[in-house]
């Protein structure tokens, strides 16, 4: 099988990620705050019980503490940063496609998307490690007693002042790991079910919105079923002590002692709910855009 041919403009794909991507940031940061706090909630001690024990639990916990703002506590990291991230997204991807093409108009396989997927996934890693890094540790810090920092700024400024751009990059070998694969996932779930959504004889430029946005929104579901174990071992790392753990394997095994198995889909429920609304408008944003930009630069 298949995708329908198509001119693929990899700098009008930049500029139209970045729009998605604010989509995405807007519409998935507060089930993103009660994910990160999911999975970082260390076991209890004898006598005592989880702080939080569902999804729910969490979300109510949270607003009871910190009001509504407390679900966007983070939201500067990855809102600054998610213009140049998506943007690479879809720019990688684009690229990706663009390269495996010998002519503009020949068809690409479903396993071509994938690899230009995974191709995206190592261009959005450059930007993104680091503002994972800071998100996670607002995140964590907004339910602690103890205010390290202030802000993303702040934040980006201590880490680097205590371990240089290596403070900084920490736990970019499993922002990787988590996100070349489940990329490669989330752009050939999209591009499948677009081609599946549209009629015999009809152009995939033709699909209504809620088409498009309920493949999006499925993408995103497929994306996280992939990422959220490696997801789990990376917010774990980011937001340790420094010093606690050598790699990523350190983190595996004392998820895996400590929780078993279940240990690396903490979190899962909040990152399925998060995922459908969040990637639906983040394509929705981006196919607009992009039809924004054909249209104003059709000759281009």
């Amino acid at each position: 099988m298949t995708q329908k041919a198509e001119r693929i403009s990899p700098i009008k794909n930049f500029f139209a990620g970045g729009v998605g991507g604010i989509c995405l940031t807007v519409a998935g940061q507060p089930l993103d705050t009660i994910k990160v706090n999911m999975q970082t909630q260390r076991k209890p001690r004898p006598g005592q019980t989880l702080l939080y024990k569902s999804t729910l639990d969490c979300l109510t916990k949270i607003i009871a503490s910190q009001g509504i703002r407390g679900l966007y506590k983070g939201m500067g990291a990855p809102l600054a940063g998610i213009t140049p991230t998506m943007a690479l997204t879809f720019f990688g991807f684009g690229l990706g496609k663009r390269l495996q093409q010998q002519n503009p108009d020949d068809s690409l396989t479903f396993p071509q998307v994938f690899a230009a997927g995974m191709m995206a996934g190592v261009f959005s890693t450059t930007v993104l490690a680091p503002m994972e890094r800071v998100k996670c540790l607002l995140q964590v810090q907004s339910n602690s007693t103890i205010c390290r920092y202030v802000g993303p700024v702040d934040c980006m400024r201590q880490l680097y002042a205590e371990s240089g751009v290596q403070g900084v990059y920490r736990g970019t070998l499993l922002t990787l790991l988590r996100d070349v694969p489940a990329t490669g996932v989330y752009f050939m779930t999209y591009e499948w079910l677009k081609t599946s959504f549209t009629p015999e004889g009809k152009s995939i430029s033709d699909l209504s919105a809620a088409w498009i946005l309920t493949a999006g929104g499925l993408a995103g579901v497929c994306n996280w079923a992939v990422a959220i174990p490696v997801d789990v071992l990376k917010s774990r790392f980011q937001t340790a002590i420094e010093g606690k753990y050598q790699g990523f394997m350190d983190v595996l095994r004392e998820v895996l002692r400590e929780e078993g198995p279940g240990g690396l889909y903490k979190g899962f429920t909040a990152a399925m709910l998060r995922a459908f609304p969040a990637n639906a408008a983040c394509f929705f944003g981006f196919e607009v855009s992009l039809a924004f930009l054909n249209w104003m630069l059709a000759d281009k």
